[in-house]
């Protein structure tokens, strides 16, 4: 039977000089595509919270205690959809629901301290792993990085 690897020609990637903007748009993609997927693999073995439960306990670990409408907003999904990831996650009690100081109808989300507990570990084991990768780059490479970082945060932030 013949494979499906001899009827796809795999893709190039766009390096189109009448396109300058758009060949870097692939190259970018590709290259952060990569090692999101890199860093992901570096979670901790007895991690199996879902990637969106993870963005979760980061959020509120960054901004503090916030909304489920707050959050699905970030997260970009629909209410009933973080509703559930939260109840999934103040289940295991690694987030909390108090009540909203203005406003009845609203919950707020407020990460516990084994929340943040499994936030730090990750990090941690992540930010090892990316900085002996950045040790192996040359100062001024390392420079280039650290300036594109932010530029890459605004980019991942527009809407």
């Amino acid at each position: 039977m013949p494979t499906l690897e001899k009827h796809v020609r795999p893709r190039r990637r766009r390096t189109d000089v009448a396109d300058p903007v758009g060949a870097v748009a692939t190259e970018l993609r590709f290259a952060v595509m990569r090692l999101r997927r890199r860093l992901a693999r570096e979670r901790h073995p007895d991690n199996d919270l879902s990637v969106s439960s993870m963005a979760v306990l980061y959020a509120l670990n960054r901004s503090g205690d916030l909304t489920v409408g707050a959050l699905a907003g970030r997260e970009q999904v629909q209410p009933p959809s973080m509703t559930r990831t939260v109840t999934a996650l103040a289940d295991v009690g690694l987030v909390e629901r108090c009540a909203h100081p203005s406003d009845g109808r609203q919950v707020v989300v407020r990460l516990t301290d084994e929340g943040r507990a499994v936030v730090s570990a990750d990090v941690a084991r992540r930010d090892r792993w990316l900085s002996r990768r950045l040790e192996e780059l040359t100062a001024d490479e390392r420079d280039v990085l650290r300036r594109a970082a932010p530029l890459l945060q605004r980019l991942a932030e527009a809407d």
